[in-house]
């Protein structure tokens, strides 16, 4: 998985500097290195102080989707080379509930002996207890259409010529944050209003373990819109009932036994 973010930095010649005709120079951003080496996408526009309501929002909610992709990834060596730019990307964020949540988890990590913080990582992110961050086991559960709906979010991703590495699954959330920060906000931001009711039961778990990792979770909520009633419904109906458990292919004299979708570690870890 990859992960690039960018923030604000100041310029070469100081805050108070600016051009000829009186106006400020464009500041370059930093950016958060990509996890697979890519390269950070450096295209610049208009600049952050002359851009328009509409892009300064765009701008924040990618900066909290691409620091959020990073911090939900397995805590090896890798993480902790991107975690002191993500924090310093959630430090540049405007104020906000989110910029907060971001910041808090970023401090928790940073003072969380390494090995502590990848075993309270593989204890937290589990499908038992509906803590998955599979997006799609929420909407399909270990059904054969879970099939079809990852196939769907890849199709979603081949449309805006983003490619996953061959080892993660598209459905992971961290995965689907990054296209969402660096490939296509718009269709990103679908996908994770259509797993809008998955998050919602996602982040409710957490905060019932208790874990750090529900304020990265939450941190995403905020960048959605409000709920609807039937989203509502759906995380009531999640909650009460878990996801959809197969329901074709039974057999006259009882089910026969289901065999979950394997699911593709993207640490690329053993199981």
């Amino acid at each position: 998985m990859s992960s690039t973010t960018n923030g604000t930095n100041d310029g070469a010649g100081g805050e108070g500097a600016s051009g000829a005709d009186g106006t400020r120079p464009v500041v370059p951003r930093p950016a958060i290195p990509s996890q697979d080496d890519r390269n950070p996408d450096t295209r610049s526009g208009a600049g952050w102080l002359g851009a328009g309501r509409a892009a300064r929002r765009a701008h924040t909610r990618a900066v909290i989707h691409q620091a959020s992709s990073v911090l939900l990834g397995y805590p090896d060596e890798v993480f902790f080379e991107r975690l002191p730019l993500a924090a310093r990307a959630a430090a540049e964020l405007p104020r906000s509930q989110a910029r907060t949540d971001l910041l808090e988890f970023c401090e928790h990590a940073s003072t969380t002996p390494e090995l502590a913080l990848a075993e309270h990582y593989v204890e937290v992110f589990d499908l038992r207890r509906r803590r998955a961050l599979h997006m799609t086991y929420y909407t399909d559960g270990d059904t054969r259409r879970r099939g079809h709906a990852l196939a769907e979010v890849k199709r979603v991703y081949a449309e805006a010529g983003w490619r996953v590495s061959a080892r993660e699954l598209s459905d992971h959330l961290a995965v689907v944050l990054e296209f969402a920060a660096r490939g296509d906000a718009e269709a990103g931001q679908e996908l994770l209003v259509n797993f809008r009711p998955g998050l919602d039961l996602l982040s409710r778990s957490l905060g019932e373990h208790g874990t750090p990792y529900a304020r990265v979770v939450d941190a995403v909520r905020y960048t959605l819109p409000a709920p609807r009633r039937a989203d509502e419904e759906r995380v009531r109906r999640l909650a009460q009932e878990g996801p959809p458990a197969e329901d074709v292919g039974m057999e006259p004299y009882g089910a026969r036994p289901r065999v979950p979708l394997p699911l593709t570690d993207i640490t690329g870890r053993p199981r």
